[in-house]
């Protein structure tokens, strides 16, 4: 790959510029210079310092006079003046420049050349590199060749904290993004996450304006080409319900959906691991291999075998790994237009039914409320499942409104005919402490019947508060659980639980139901 790069543009003047390296030159870098392990499967662990997951309250977006009427403010795009993230990427480009090697990563986001955009990674932590090499679509020989000017760069600093006295900070750690600049830049924080959802951020703003829905979400491919996507927060099965050995996989996180099909945005996965195992989840297990990124795991340092099931460090050990680590992956990664919408919630109340199939207005509405309970490790500061509504099931990358994204949605389910789906991965017979996590077998159940077209025709019973239609028979799974109400030993218990859960979902839709309109809220619980 050529090593050259003139970041002249960037304002760094490192003396040695490792650009695009090799996996084994990056491997080297960071056991000798980063205190990395090589675990028994062949991949590279390395820990992520202090932040073990994502800060949202540390994320910053520039307002400015361009685009801030088209930006979503309030908790998720927290505002700092152009002033403010100019002082932050000085901070950032004068550390790098004290650095003595630093590392470039040039690759692509969008696998469809007509929406793709150019990235560029500047970062002192071998680590950060690889992890992007896996994330990112790897240019070919010509491409990095020819890359010119990057769209988009990422100038990542995260040894370095922000300095918390500087106006509008909020703490030592911030992640700042300026849509005029397409840039990125952290400081006080080495999760590497960070990056990935940088680039999602950006993809968002960029893309609907196109027409494009950007989406959080799993994609796969059928053998006669049917299409579906599982969207969902981190912890629902996104990952783990996409990787099919029956079915050709997209991505496991970000995807667009244009005119043309849906195409991923990404070049790679970033697994949860905690509690993997070859027996749950084999397509996972088997990626991890040379080349691969373990966070923040805990390994034996005589055998080199990997815990898996160690929270020791954090609950968010993830693994990050190519595409083309998963074997039946559909490269390039693009397919036609959806067949199945799924929409996944880990439902800790134990109220939900397991399968719901949805009418267009109730898709609308569950988009919009993006229900589910955010589970251990995946945010700071998350250590018991917690009771969340993020809209698009996306909120924490949204740059717009929710209605622009949830709009698109609608055009297009209806346009395509697509069938959508809430699935319940969360409890059944019980909240959290008194019921059970429903098992992966029983998921795996209903996806594979949705596949195979098998629930259309399937007796559905309609319940009394939230209104879903519960499909009440699933080959391979218990009908007792299938109907929330009945796997309950106490039926009115399950009632007072579902009351007091649709009213979370009412006052949660308050600021969503002009813009819906009237039919899209009254597809939500009964009052």
């Amino acid at each position: 790959m050529p090593s050259y790069v003139d970041l002249s543009p960037q304002e760094i003047t490192v003396p040695v510029v490792v650009r695009n390296a090799s996996p084994a030159r990056l491997y080297e870098d960071a056991l000798t210079r980063e205190r990395a392990g090589v675990v028994s499967s062949g991949a590279i662990a390395i820990r992520s310092g202090a932040k073990t997951g994502r800060s949202p309250k540390d994320k910053h977006v520039v307002r400015h006079r361009e685009s801030e009427k088209d930006v979503w403010w309030g908790s998720t795009n927290h505002p700092i003046d152009e002033h403010t993230f100019l002082l932050n990427r000085q901070r950032a480009i004068d550390y790098l420049n004290t650095r003595d090697q630093i590392y470039v990563f040039d690759g692509f986001a969008g696998w469809d050349p007509i929406h793709r955009i150019k990235v560029r990674v500047i970062c002192a932590r071998a680590y950060h590199a690889l992890f992007m090499h896996n994330m990112l679509i790897r240019p070919t020989h010509e491409e990095l060749e020819n890359f010119g000017t990057p769209d988009c760069v990422i100038y990542n600093a995260g040894q370095f904290p922000a300095n918390s006295l500087t106006v509008q900070m909020t703490s030592r750690t911030s992640v700042d993004i300026s849509l005029e600049r397409k840039e990125q830049v952290i400081l006080g924080t080495e999760y590497a996450g960070e990056m990935k959802k940088g680039v999602f951020t950006l993809m968002h703003w960029l893309l609907p304006p196109k027409g494009v829905l950007s989406m959080h979400c799993a994609a796969n491919e059928g053998a006669s080409k049917d299409v579906s996507l599982f969207f969902g927060l981190s912890g629902t099965g996104k990952t783990t319900l996409s990787a099919d050995p029956s079915r050709r996989l997209l991505g496991d996180d970000e995807h667009g959906w244009s005119d043309d099909g849906v195409f991923n945005v990404e070049g790679g996965c970033y697994a949860k691991c905690i509690g993997l195992a070859m027996n749950k989840e084999p397509e996972i297990y088997q990626a991890i291999r040379f080349g691969t990124v373990l966070e923040n795991v805990v390994y034996d340092e005589v055998t080199r075998e990997v815990d898996y099931d160690s929270n020791a460090i954090t609950e968010n050990t993830r693994a990050a790994y190519p595409l083309e680590y998963i074997e039946n992956t559909q490269l390039p990664s693009l397919a036609g237009h959806p067949s199945n919408i799924i929409f996944l919630t880990c439902d800790a109340s134990g109220v939900l039914p397991p399968i719901s199939r949805l009418t267009p207005e109730q898709a609308m509405y569950q988009f919009l409320s993006g229900y589910t309970a955010r589970v251990a490790g995946t945010e700071m500061g998350v250590l018991q499942p917690q009771l969340a509504f993020s809209p698009c099931y996306s909120a924490a990358f949204l740059v717009r409104h929710p209605v622009v994204y949830a709009r698109l949605l609608s055009e297009k389910i209806q346009l395509h005919r697509a069938q959508a789906w809430l699935v319940n991965t969360g409890w059944t017979g019980g909240g959290i402490g008194l019921g059970k996590r429903i098992d992966l077998a029983s998921t795996r159940c209903i996806i594979d019947a949705i596949h195979a077209e098998s629930l259309h025709d399937m007796p559905t019973e309609r319940d009394s508060v939230f209104g879903l239609e519960a499909v009440c028979r699933v080959p391979g799974v218990s009908d007792r659980i299938l109907v929330p109400r009945n796997a309950w030993s106490d039926a009115t218990a399950w009632e007072d639980a579902a009351r007091t859960l649709s009213e979370k979902f009412r006052q949660n839709f308050v600021p969503y139901a002009n813009e819906a309109g009237e039919a899209v809220v009254q597809a939500g619980p009964a009052s």
